[in-house]
């Protein structure tokens, strides 16, 4: 089993575990990711994403990089399962402790929210090793930190230490490993602790193209406008307010 998953009520933690392999990122790994997408997708909860034994993924599968051909790149193996993860209904929250390379940074990229540790490193060696980024850190990475700073990283494959990554805003924030999952949880519970739909439909709107605003706001917003839970919490929040 590449990938552990602890299933809760209002949440799923889910860990990479090859320790034998720094947690990269074979094909056994992608086929896990999609059944555990399929059960969010199926019932959506927010997703805590980390790597077990102080990594969170070094890479792709090396070994199986090298043998894979024109066809297989073309198939987007990693691609495909990195855009499931970004657009599954809840929101990804990456946890990352140690080494985040290659496909390990672009399965972080399609998180929603990062959080690491000072042992943080997280960058894109591909062209050292005669192949590119492409699942997701192209495309993805110049959303997050900007064109500048995604072409230098993606360039020349330097790898960003936790400061520095914190200083991009590649994390949010940066915690000490034993607190790294506490944190991770904290974060959780602020979602849980909001009505679901509220928040899938703000995720759905951060995630539409510039083109598609204020369109998609005005049409999500009507829909939680007529909904139950919304005339609850707002009647909730007044009755508070006139209790103080």
């Amino acid at each position: 089993m590449t990938v552990r998953v602890e299933e809760r009520a209002d949440r799923v933690v889910a860990t990479l575990d090859r320790p034998e392999k720094r947690n990269a990122i074979d094909q056994e790994t992608i086929d896990a990711l999609h059944d555990l997408c399929a059960l969010l997708e199926e019932n959506p909860r927010t997703l805590i994403l980390t790597g077990a034994t102080g990594v969170f993924a070094a890479g792709a599968d090396i070994a199986q990089l090298r043998e894979r051909t024109a066809d297989d790149a073309r198939r987007g193996i990693n691609a495909t399962a990195f855009i499931r993860v970004r657009e599954l209904p809840m929101p990804v929250i990456a946890a990352i402790d140690g080494y985040a390379l290659g496909g390990g940074a672009e399965l972080a990229y399609a998180a929603d929210i990062r959080i690491g540790t000072p042992a943080l490193r997280i960058g894109n060696p591909e062209t050292g090793l005669g192949i590119m980024a492409a699942a997701g850190a192209a495309w993805r990475l110049p959303e997050i930190v900007g064109e500048a700073r995604a072409s230098e990283l993606l360039l020349t494959g330097r790898t960003l230490d936790a400061d520095e990554a914190l200083a991009w805003g590649l994390v949010s924030a940066l915690h000490h490993p034993d607190d790294l999952l506490t944190a991770a949880h904290a974060i959780a519970d602020r979602i849980a602790a909001n009505d679901p739909l509220a928040t899938q439909h703000t995720k759905r709107a951060l995630r539409t193209p510039r083109a598609g605003h204020p369109a998609i706001e005005l049409e999500l917003q009507a829909e939680l406008f007529e909904s139950p839970e919304k005339h609850r919490r707002m009647t909730a929040f007044l009755e508070r307010r006139a209790a103080r």
